[in-house]
């Protein structure tokens, strides 16, 4: 046996290697950049911005106490603080931020509203009754064009929009108890500070 069969063998096997090593490189890379850290902190440049004029029809067959619930109307923006989330029941995170939704309904100084995205409307109903419904308005979005004015990048996504019809915060991803408690309630106090 040759002292040359025994570096060839080496190095044919760190060929081998060498496209698993650079994928596990690149995978590390994509991981520490966009899998890791608080996407929630993604700037908008919707900030500080008027809200979307976008009009949108209310969920077909949402009804409160047998009055229809209303579609989303921008002008209801105005002198008021609103919580518009951008939901939809297909959407895992929508489910597990549902009873936060619930709890911040409660703050009779905010109006909670809802664009339901790219969803059938038998099931957005069926989804609202089974967690119950904090939206005073719930406006549908088929096509998916209101969600693109917005800047969503994905549902959900909670905008805290003040009563001067700017957008004053952008929520991405789920409202969980820890960004409830120390970001999201906090942007709402500074909205409502800001139109008194």
């Amino acid at each position: 046996m040759s002292t040359t069969e025994p570096r060839a063998r080496t190095r044919r096997s760190w060929l081998i290697a060498l496209p698993l090593v650079a994928f596990a490189g690149v995978a590390l890379l994509f991981w520490f950049g966009l899998g890791a850290g608080d996407h929630s902190r993604i700037p908008s440049a919707l900030i500080g911005r008027p809200a979307p004029q976008t009009v949108l029809p209310p969920l077909a067959g949402l009804a409160v106490d047998g009055q229809p619930v209303p579609g989303l109307d921008p002008a209801a923006f105005k002198g008021e603080v609103s919580v518009i989330n951008v939901w939809a029941s297909w959407c895992i995170p929508c489910h597990e931020e549902a009873p936060l939704l619930l709890k911040l309904a409660q703050d009779k100084r905010i109006r909670v509203l809802g664009i339901n995205y790219k969803d059938v409307p038998d099931n957005a109903r069926r989804f609202l009754g089974r967690y119950g419904n904090p939206f005073a308005a719930v406006g549908t979005d088929d096509n998916g064009r209101a969600a693109i004015e917005w800047g969503v990048y994905g549902v959900p996504e909670t905008f805290v929009v003040g009563r001067d019809g700017a957008i004053a915060y952008k929520l991405i991803g789920p409202i969980t108890p820890e960004n409830f408690e120390r970001t999201l309630k906090t942007e709402i106090e500074k909205a409502l500070r800001a139109g008194s």
